[in-house]
């Protein structure tokens, strides 16, 4: 938790600056630590790179995403058609959609053979696995991304791959045929990063790829994935799940796109130095 706090105090500072030094409208949250949650303005939206954004709302499904409800709302001033979850600047699924909505990512070869998917395959954000669980019941739970055969998993503050009750975890159907149960990470008898643990089940009942997407300064995160990948059973599958970060993803990314990323969420190129806000 100590690494998410951390990050969630640089990001904090960053949006702070970066608002002001632009005129974005936003407001900050209510509390100790105050988060900056920006107001879209016509086609403008604080939290959006433009290119991104102007994509966003040109497809349906896309622009379907910003309503997702921000569910702490409670500590921001009252808005009469209410705070979304994508307005907020520690949103994971928004950074997750300034990268991939952005013209010309999805056609990049070098990003294509980093993450392992086809040029020009258009991103699904929100996708339902269906997953089997017990009886004739799916699981209906989202995946952040999906883009062509490759499932993504978006995290920035987050401080967990999420818990889960083991009566819940158990009820998926293949759970057995893909992890080595007992040695799954657990904290007092719950089972941890459900998420991650989903999401493999969600690669091997559909034969995809399956790519965690975090920030370099979150190596409990990536400590977290390494835990739940030791007791993937099937060599082939652990093969086609990999961990990635955004730092290492700013390479392949458009240059005005990589300036974005620097300055908002201090996500540079690996080995490259940030410039000062």
């Amino acid at each position: 938790m100590r690494y998410a706090a951390l990050l969630r105090a640089e990001l904090n500072s960053r949006n702070a600056t970066y608002a002001a030094a632009l005129g974005l409208s936003h407001v900050e949250s209510y509390g100790e630590t105050p988060i900056v949650v920006y107001r879209p303005s016509g086609q403008k939206h604080g939290n959006f790179f433009d290119a991104s954004y102007e994509s966003i709302l040109s497809q349906p499904e896309w622009k379907h995403r910003l309503r997702k409800v921000y569910t702490q709302a409670s500590s921001l001033p009252r808005r009469d058609d209410g705070w979304k979850e994508l307005d907020s600047s520690m949103s994971s699924d928004a950074l997750l959609m300034n990268v991939f909505c952005c013209p010309g990512v999805t056609q990049n070869w070098a990003l294509a053979l980093k993450l392992g998917f086809e040029v020009g395959e258009l991103p699904q954000f929100g996708f339902r696995a269906g997953i089997p669980r017990n009886g004739s019941r799916s699981d209906r739970t989202e995946i952040d991304m999906k883009l062509g055969t490759l499932l993504v998993e978006s995290k920035l503050t987050e401080t967990h791959f999420q818990i889960q009750r083991p009566a819940l975890l158990e009820s998926y159907r293949e759970l057995d045929d893909v992890f080595d149960k007992e040695r799954l990470p657990r904290l007092n008898g719950r089972y941890v990063s459900y998420q991650l643990i989903r999401n493999v089940l969600a690669a091997h009942h559909l034969g995809l790829n399956f790519c965690v997407l975090l920030d370099a300064r979150r190596p409990d995160l990536v400590e977290s994935w390494f835990a739940v990948m030791k007791c993937v059973k099937n060599p082939d599958l652990r093969t086609r799940c990999k961990v990635l970060t955004w730092q290492e993803l700013a390479e392949s990314l458009p240059s005005d796109l990589q300036v974005f990323l620097d300055y908002k969420y201090g996500i540079v190129p690996s080995g490259s130095i940030g410039r000062s806000m």
